[in-house]
């Protein structure tokens, strides 16, 4: 009986084993490649040498003994090209198929397709003192650095402790390979599902199935390096609610991704609007409520050129009311975020997750940022922006933290039960004798999942929606007595006389209320209007202006009894519909329009009040 013998056979996507014997044909011998590596017949192509000489056919018919293949000897397998046989042609296919699954069908955000294209080195002009070369020379103190020199980063002021997530990509694709073998993996905290090997959880698990334990380190880098407010106006409306009430707030903002030119390769998100959803707030409390209308916001910021970008909470104690300070209450003494807010970021963070093409999902990590308005060192308000690490993300996805009762700062890593396994979280400390320390997250500090972003203001405002003395209110405020209404309507028009229409249409909130109102929603209507306001476009407001949408909402603004001097201005029939919305009357019980000269309403047949 002839001996096994285990011929070795490297691939791009590794090394694999094959038994054979010496007497068997390189047919057979190929028929248990194919098997191994799952190609299909003619699908790849046998070499002895690595330099794709010696190929090995089975139209050869010979024994591996007479080929010389022995014990112990390595082949070399790749695919066949589709096209071509050129060695450039072969290269850039074994590229392909290691390219993660999906990986060309994402489309990643506009800002990441600019990023990726940017050469992204840090230019330095010749050094007077140390440079001994010519004009047009280069030396190791001029050369140009990569965009992620972390002593670069160290030297910027302030310092950058995290480099941007493009620098970071860089920096894994800038070796030998390019960048070959770089899979960006989501952790994953769950047990693999499909091992047969053994019963399921509880009454089994094996290696194969079994996660891995999460040693939590310090993220080396960040998705998102700034956020900017575009005006100081968008946070003082939102702060209004606190200095009203005195009761925590909350807020989704909406704006874009650009370019951060203060920081290699970095993103900044920029903040034009914030839209408060349904909620309950107390003075140490708050609480998100189920919101029906967040489909239709997303859609109508989408069209207007905005997109969510982050949240936004208060948390606010007032100090001295003479002097207006706030308490400082957020520092390194305390906490920054609470194990909470660490989970609620985190799973925001898991709704808005960050379209990649080197991760085998097709995302990788998020964009999504964190603004809390609290109070600073000087007793004044600050906004503080942060995110939460790709490996406190995976733990909230997969309900594996959890917050603690008495301590804020501290989160607890769940224990493996009947119901879930849960892997072990561990973190690294420093003992009383200065000794790294291993310890189990239970509980877990949860600095250790956090990454902060400067949060600022530019000199010089933005203005994507236009800003007026007399705004028209803001959604969900019904608690302070301002409601989005015809009423509240009628006086934002009769107050804001501007001959350009788009100065006095152009305001997010009144977008939203045109759009999702219950007595006249122009859901289906509005496009050429959004348009308009995302292109600062005036003749293409005053074309939406002559609609009839239009000349409805002023006839409804008309019949809520406020003055309108000088609202005809703007209606699409002039004075005549402004005399017709007078002659009409709307039901106070269901709104309903009913024509002049009736008591009663035509639909709900309840008397005119």
């Amino acid at each position: 009986v002839p001996l096994p013998q285990i011929i070795r056979v490297q691939s791009p996507e590794g090394v694999k084993r094959i038994t054979a014997t010496k007497r068997e044909t390189v047919a057979t011998f190929l028929k248990k490649v194919a098997k191994e590596f799952g190609f299909r017949n003619n699908g790849f192509s046998v070499y002895t040498n690595r330099n794709r000489t010696g190929e090995i056919t089975a139209s050869q018919n010979k024994s591996l003994n007479l080929l010389k293949i022995k014990h112990g000897d390595m082949l070399f397998l790749y695919p066949s090209s589709p096209a071509g046989s050129s060695s450039e042609t072969m290269d850039t296919s074994v590229s392909q198929s290691l390219r993660p699954a999906g990986a060309p069908q994402v489309v990643e955000d506009e800002i990441d397709q600019y990023l990726i294209k940017q050469d992204g080195k840090i230019y330095r002009n010749r050094d007077q003192q140390l440079c001994r070369h010519g004009p047009l020379g280069k030396c190791v103190h001029c050369v140009p650095l990569e965009p992620f020199d972390e002593d670069y980063l160290n030297h910027l002021e302030p310092p950058v402790k995290h480099m941007s997530f493009h620098a970071y990509i860089r920096k894994l694709t800038g070796g030998a390979d390019k960048g070959k073998f770089v899979a960006l993996e989501n952790i994953s905290c769950k047990i693999k599902s499909g091992c047969e090997g053994h019963p399921p959880w509880p009454e089994g698990i094996c290696t194969k199935c079994q996660p891995s334990a999460i040693t939590l380190n310090r993220q080396k880098y960040r998705h998102v390096d700034n956020i900017m407010f575009e005006n100081h106006t968008i946070a003082d409306r939102f702060l209004d609610f606190w200095r009203k009430t005195g009761n925590q707030h909350l807020g989704y903002l909406y704006g874009r991704y650009t370019e951060h030119k203060d920081i290699p390769l970095g993103i900044r998100a920029e903040v034009a609007a914030i839209y408060e959803p349904p909620q309950i707030g107390t003075q140490n409390s708050l609480e998100i409520l189920e919101d029906p209308k967040a489909e239709v916001v997303d859609e109508i910021a989408s069209k207007l050129g905005l997109r969510k970008v982050g949240w936004i909470f208060t948390d606010l104690v007032s100090e001295d009311t003479r002097k207006g300070t706030v308490r400082y209450s957020r520092n390194k003494d305390t906490y920054y975020l609470s194990a909470e807010e660490c989970i609620t970021a985190g799973n925001f963070q898991n709704q808005q997750p960050n379209i990649c093409r080197l991760s085998p999902d097709g995302h990788f990590g998020s964009k999504f940022v964190t603004v809390v308005a609290t109070g600073g060192p000087d007793n004044q308000v600050h906004f503080e922006g942060y995110q939460v690490s790709n490996q406190c993300m995976a733990l909230v996805r997969d309900e594996c933290l959890l917050p603690c009762r008495d301590a804020p700062e501290l989160g607890y890593a769940k224990e493996s039960s009947s119901e879930q396994y849960v892997p072990d979280v561990f973190y690294k400390d420093i003992d009383k004798f200065g000794n790294e320390i291993t310890q189990l997250a239970r509980p877990l500090p949860v600095e250790y999942l956090i990454i902060d972003i400067t949060t600022t203001f530019p000199k010089d405002p933005v203005y994507t929606f236009s800003i007026s003395q007399n705004p028209f209110p803001i959604e969900n405020r019904d608690v302070l007595g301002e409601t989005q209404d015809f009423h509240s309507l009628a006086t934002y028009l009769s107050q804001n006389t501007s001959s350009v229409f788009l100065d006095i249409i152009s305001d997010f909130h009144l977008l939203l209320f045109l759009v999702t109102n219950e007595v006249m929603p122009l859901r289906d209507s509005i496009s050429l209007l959004l348009e308009a306001v995302r292109t600062k476009n005036e003749e293409l407001a005053q074309t939406w202006k002559k609609s009839e949408q239009w000349a409805t909402i002023e006839q409804l603004c008309s019949t809520v009894g406020v003055p309108l001097s000088g609202l005809h201005e703007y209606g699409a029939m002039g004075g005549s519909a402004h005399a017709a919305a007078v002659a009409m009357w709307a039901c106070q019980h269901c709104t309903f329009m009913n024509q002049p000269g009736t008591d009663h309403c035509e639909m709900c047949s309840l008397p005119r009040t």
